[in-house]
């Protein structure tokens, strides 16, 4: 069974109020991309690492990984428009590999998400050769109300609800497929084109630190956790 994780890196960084796109902000002396990308190396070596960043950001990349030195193969693919299109892309490289099974499978995963456990990651692969589709998730600690059209607001039963996280990961065949669909704005994530074929999505308990760093908030989290 073949493991392809496309990791997906097309930030402007617009929240974090800097320059430079998020994924590429040195935390730990390196890159938070690079941390990602070295995490899913190190749970397995042998899993085919998919990098996925806009042609603009691509010989930056190829610079920092001379400088600091990438410790995990990687091929770089092209990005598109949104972030559907990037994910298409990676999927027609992995189309090209002769080698695709029936029981192989494909994670998707947010490249500004590098404190993932390797527990979830390993979780996410099991429950996804089982059910077909796997995202991981965390439920809500915050209650929720809903907003109304007139102004008005109820409480939901926060029981009831998830925040999602990544990896979400799917069997190859099934992954590939779903992609085979026109674009639709509905399309929040990859769990959503493939629940658009009918298909039943399972959950993975995630990690709390996993989170997805955006904003300077999340910025500071980061370092503290690899404390610097």
């Amino acid at each position: 069974m073949n493991r392809y994780v496309i990791i997906v890196a097309g930030g402007k960084g617009l929240r974090m109020g800097s320059d430079l796109p998020k994924q590429f902000i040195p935390v730990g002396g390196k890159p938070i991309l690079m941390h990602t990308v070295e995490k899913f190396a190190q749970w397995d070596p042998q899993a085919r690492l998919l990098l996925v960043l806009p042609a603009e950001h691509q010989d930056y990349w190829r610079m920092l990984c001379r400088e600091i030195g990438c410790r995990a193969a990687h091929c770089i693919v092209t990005g598109g428009e949104t972030r559907f299109h990037s994910v298409r892309n990676a999927l027609d490289v992995v189309k090209q590999d002769t080698n695709l099974g029936d029981d192989d499978l494909i994670a998707v995963h947010d490249g500004v998400r590098p404190f993932v456990s390797e527990q979830v990651i390993t979780d996410c692969f099991h429950v996804a050769a089982e059910s077909g589709a796997v995202v991981a998730a965390l439920p809500m600690v915050d209650s929720l109300r809903e907003v109304q059209p007139d102004g008005t607001s109820q409480a939901l039963d926060r029981s009831r609800y998830f925040a999602v996280h990544t990896p979400q990961v799917f069997r190859a065949r099934l992954l590939l497929r779903a992609y085979e669909a026109p674009y639709s704005s509905l399309f929040t994530d990859d769990a959503s084109v493939v629940e658009a074929l009918g298909k039943h999505i399972a959950l993975v308990l995630s990690n709390r630190e996993n989170i997805k760093i955006t904003t300077p908030l999340d910025l500071a989290i980061a370092r503290e956790l690899l404390g610097t």
